[in-house]
């Protein structure tokens, strides 16, 4: 069951570098992601997915517009509310410190000060159990795990923080089809348990598909299309949109065949 807007982008731009040889990178985004919702945010490779994710959480400073959480403008709010948004990576391969235990990558997520895994024992092993990896893992370094594995523990270094809002960032690009499958479904039984919010940001149309609720269509940095998974894939607006559909191996083989 989905809830009021947790998180509203209102009129958004950023630009890249300064003065006259600023570069125009998102074009006035105006995006809504309700409490409970999977919104997915899709586009070709350069479309401004990451830096609209890297807005919102507050790594890019936006030329105009802001973004609101609860209602309350991120540009004011201070490092422990910032916590309540919390990124999955891309990459599971350089998102954790090889140098750095399980526990600890996990303790600094709660603790970025201090770091005490002792502190956090209980919190860190419940984090890894949500993410079906054993609690011996802890004591673990990221080189003993498999690409899977690591994106597992990526999801676990967010989930430890108990965020409001998680933004999923291509994370399953980097694996390979069957464990791409085990991530995802991992990612829609949080989703059920825990009722989380997810901008889930993919270029996989088939992905969005399985895992959103919702989906917002990028190109160019603009916003050209939102709604309901459904019914956008069902019956697309922009033009953007149908051609990202078309280009979907079994989407072209159905719509071929109900032309003939």
């Amino acid at each position: 069951m989905s809830g009021p807007d947790l998180l509203r982008v209102e009129d958004l731009s950023v630009r890249f570098g300064r003065g006259a040889r600023a570069v125009p990178v998102l074009h006035g985004i105006d995006l809504r992601v309700r409490t409970g919702r999977t919104v997915g945010l899709v586009g070709e490779s350069g479309s401004g997915k990451s830096t609209l994710a890297r807005t919102i959480l507050g790594a890019i400073r936006p030329a105009a517009g802001r973004v609101l959480l609860d209602g309350r403008d991120t540009a004011g709010l201070g490092r422990r509310e910032r916590r309540r948004m919390q990124l999955v990576p891309q990459d599971p391969y350089f998102s954790l410190n090889p140098r750095r235990t399980v526990a600890q990558t996990l303790a600094e997520a709660l603790d970025p000060a201090r770091a005490r895994v002792r502190a956090h024992r209980a919190a860190i092993v419940e984090a890894l159990a949500e993410v079906a990896l054993p609690a011996d893992a802890a004591d673990r370094y990221p080189h003993q795990f498999s690409g899977g594995q690591r994106q597992r523990i990526a999801i676990a270094r967010a989930l430890v923080t108990r965020p409001d809002l998680v933004v999923a960032d291509e994370i399953t690009s980097a694996l390979d089809v069957s464990v791409q499958a085990g991530v995802l479904d991992l990612l829609d039984r949080l989703h059920a348990e825990r009722g989380l919010t997810v901008l889930f940001i993919s270029h996989d149309l088939a992905v969005i598909e399985q895992v959103c609720d919702d989906v917002a269509v990028l190109h160019h940095g603009r916003l050209v299309e939102t709604g309901p998974v459904a019914e956008v894939f069902a019956d697309p607006v922009a033009e953007h949109t149908r051609a990202l559909l078309t280009a979907v191996p079994g989407r072209r083989r159905a719509a071929a065949g109900s032309a003939g």
